[in-house]
């Protein structure tokens, strides 16, 4: 009995040790994606594309990168796939926007659904005006 646990325990690990390696792999892909563009603001939703409000965030967060094209970068993180972005950024319940400066320093944070003209707002009061 005991040598059947300590095998088991041996695998658990083992297939846990491969898929720490898969997320470093993905981690860098991402990375290396997200330095591209040189934003002025990052605006991070960190949600799941299965809860209400943050299906209500979809369509602002399409609209403000769209507005703001060059200037603002919208990423979202999908937190209940893969929940290293929320132990990252220290949430406590989604949706959460996390807004960057370009130097990767965080500037605003707010919880639940941020309405498009709020954010519009908050990111004039950084200089930053919608594309014409």
């Amino acid at each position: 009995m005991n040598k059947n646990i300590f095998v088991i325990i041996i695998f658990l690990l083992g297939l846990q040790f491969l898929s720490c390696g898969k997320k470093t792999e993905q981690s860098q892909v991402n990375e290396t994606k997200d330095s591209d563009l040189k934003a002025k603001i990052t605006f991070i939703e960190l949600g799941s594309v299965n809860c209400i409000p943050c299906k209500m965030m979809q369509p602002v967060m399409k609209s403000i990168e769209a507005k703001y094209s060059g200037q603002v970068k919208v990423i979202f993180y999908d937190v209940w796939k893969d929940k290293r972005p929320a132990e990252q950024y220290g949430i406590n319940l989604i949706p959460t926007q996390v807004f960057l400066d370009e130097n990767g320093k965080e500037i605003l944070r707010h919880e639940g659904f941020f309405a498009e003209e709020e954010i519009d707002k908050f990111l004039s009061s950084q200089g930053i005006s919608a594309v014409q």
